[in-house]
């Protein structure tokens, strides 16, 4: 189904403008990584958080001519190999030269005073344990995570730089003691103080990681 961005009207996925108020709706494509539908204009998957554009920027990261992708019989008669993305492969290994510029970086749990080492992915998801986005950074053993989502708040990385989102939590985002927009995304330097819910209470620091 296609939601209609204007009166959120359900749509079925094969309609091009809404049935209730005629308002054009979004072109649709499938993620290459879960098989979810996502917007054409989107960045990344709202299901499991791939890239999107990591994919559609490949050509422009490895030129190709269009004869090269045509398989050219050899002298004996067989075929070329023909260069493949194997989409089976774990997400590290199939995009290591993309990840490979990350700076690792942690958060330091200000409750507790215990560090997070963040994982090393493009998006990093923030909450508690369900079936739908499982949390990279699971917060549930900590003290008053009653107030967070499930589905909380998303980092995600850019070159060297980390952002983060909030993901539609009930309780909001709070960066530096300032709610945190849904759909807005804060760039964040080391010591930015990140609130998942109100009254500041589950309370993080990101900061680059320690050598140790």
């Amino acid at each position: 189904m296609i939601t209609c961005p204007h009166c959120s009207h359900p749509n079925p996925v094969t309609a091009e403008s809404c049935s209730a108020c005629l308002t054009p709706l979004p072109v649709l494509t499938c993620c290459p990584n879960c098989g979810a539908a996502a917007e054409v204009s989107a960045r990344f998957c709202g299901q499991c958080g791939f890239n999107l554009r990591m994919v559609a920027d490949l050509p422009n990261a490895f030129p190709m001519s269009a004869q090269a992708l045509i398989p050219m019989l050899s002298n004996d008669g067989g075929s070329a190999a023909m260069p493949t993305l194997n989409l089976a492969a774990p997400r590290s290994d199939r995009f290591s030269f993309k990840l490979a510029t990350h700076k690792p970086a942690e958060l330091l749990h200000v409750q507790t005073q215990t560090l997070l080492e963040l994982p090393i992915r493009s998006v990093i998801h923030l909450g508690k344990p369900n079936d739908r986005v499982p949390p990279d950074v699971d917060v549930s053993g900590f003290p008053n995570t009653e107030i967070v989502s499930r589905i909380h708040a998303a980092l995600r990385v850019e070159g060297e730089a980390y952002y983060v989102e909030d993901a539609g939590s009930a309780n909001g985002t709070y960066i530096n003691n300032s709610p945190l927009n849904v759909g807005a995304k804060h760039r964040l330097i080391p010591g930015d103080r990140i609130s998942l819910g109100k009254g500041d209470k589950v309370t993080f620091i990101f900061q680059p990681q320690l050598k140790t």
